[in-house]
């Protein structure tokens, strides 16, 4: 859901895994064998070298310079992890100047280019976001996913109406939704087809099913259902006081990320890995997320599940 909306309301506005890398799960694990590999080769070089250097005077003279020289080949092979972290399929969809300038100004709160690839999206993936909203995350995906891919924008009647059918029917007019199917229906029953997408995304919204009393099980069983053996079903949510459960749904516009955890997992799904990627510290939890003191910048957690793969 974009963030950038007034409130449903109408106010104005765990356990971590990492990759191979030691980042966020950003670099997928092939990848990252593939330059552990390369890193493991580059140290053998010098090691060979090193070895080879056995005439005292010989090495003496040359074994200071070849260390110098074949450390900095080896830190190269380190730092290129880091440099490859982010896919450029998804850092061109970004980095597209047709995306709204509204949008390019929330990019540093919202980190779309580390979350995508954190969801492992790929081009030629059917690819779902649920309660789209203004369609901020959707025209990315669209861009991402490619014109050999689909995605399907979802939003509620009820969402629609509050704020988002003038912006996403205008959004969706654009060239670079050419790839795009609109679903307007209830979250409960979004209408996705059975066992052809490969990711569903539910951002920023997953704390709103709960005082709107939509059937959270039917979401999740529809997700489940939607998607092919070890699909990405992906969720970002503000954290409420851990332990709050539902209390603040309504209130703060915050979950209990244990309580998400629990029962989307309860819906036959496996937690993947999570991400500290959008973490915010400073925000103790105990504020409506759409207050100017700590809008965008709220404490988020974001979860990567999977459907099993037998």
């Amino acid at each position: 859901m974009d963030d950038g909306r007034v409130d449903p309301l109408g106010n104005s506005a765990g356990d971590r895994r990492r990759d191979g890398c030691g980042n966020d799960s950003t670099v997928s694990t092939a990848e990252c064998n593939s330059l552990d590999m390369l890193l493991i080769l580059r140290i053998s070089v010098l090691l060979l070298v090193l070895h080879s250097l056995r005439r005292p005077t010989l090495r003496d003279r040359v074994a200071p310079l070849m260390v110098v020289f074949l450390s900095a080949f080896v830190v190269s092979g380190v730092a290129s992890c880091s440099a490859r972290a982010t896919p450029a399929h998804i850092e061109r969809a970004v980095d597209s100047p047709d995306r709204p300038l509204e949008d390019r100004r929330r990019d540093a709160d919202r980190r779309p280019s580390e979350v995508l690839s954190f969801f492992g999206i790929e081009p030629g993936m059917k690819v779902a976001e649920l309660m789209t909203g203004r369609g901020y995350y959707a025209e990315i995906l669209a861009a991402a996913v490619g014109p050999q891919g689909t995605v399907y924008v979802h939003n509620s009647p009820y969402v629609l109406e509050r704020f988002a059918e003038e912006a996403i029917s205008a959004r969706l007019r654009k060239d670079a939704f050419a790839n795009a199917i609109r679903l307007d229906r209830e979250v409960d029953d979004p209408g996705l087809p059975r066992g052809e997408l490969d990711a569903v995304l539910l951002i920023l919204f997953y704390h709103d099913t709960y005082w709107m009393e939509a059937d959270r099980a039917a979401i999740n069983r529809a997700v489940f259902e939607a998607l092919v053996p070890g699909g990405v079903y992906g969720v970002i949510d503000h954290f409420a006081e851990d332990g709050s459960g539902a209390r603040d749904v309504k209130s703060l516009h915050r979950v209990d990320a244990e309580l998400v955890k629990k029962e989307i997992v309860e819906s036959g799904f496996v937690l993947d890995a999570d991400s500290d990627l959008l973490r915010h510290p400073e925000d103790d939890r105990t504020t409506n997320v759409f207050d100017e003191s700590i809008r965008g910048k709220t404490d988020r957690f974001v979860f990567r599940f999977r459907k099993p793969r037998d």
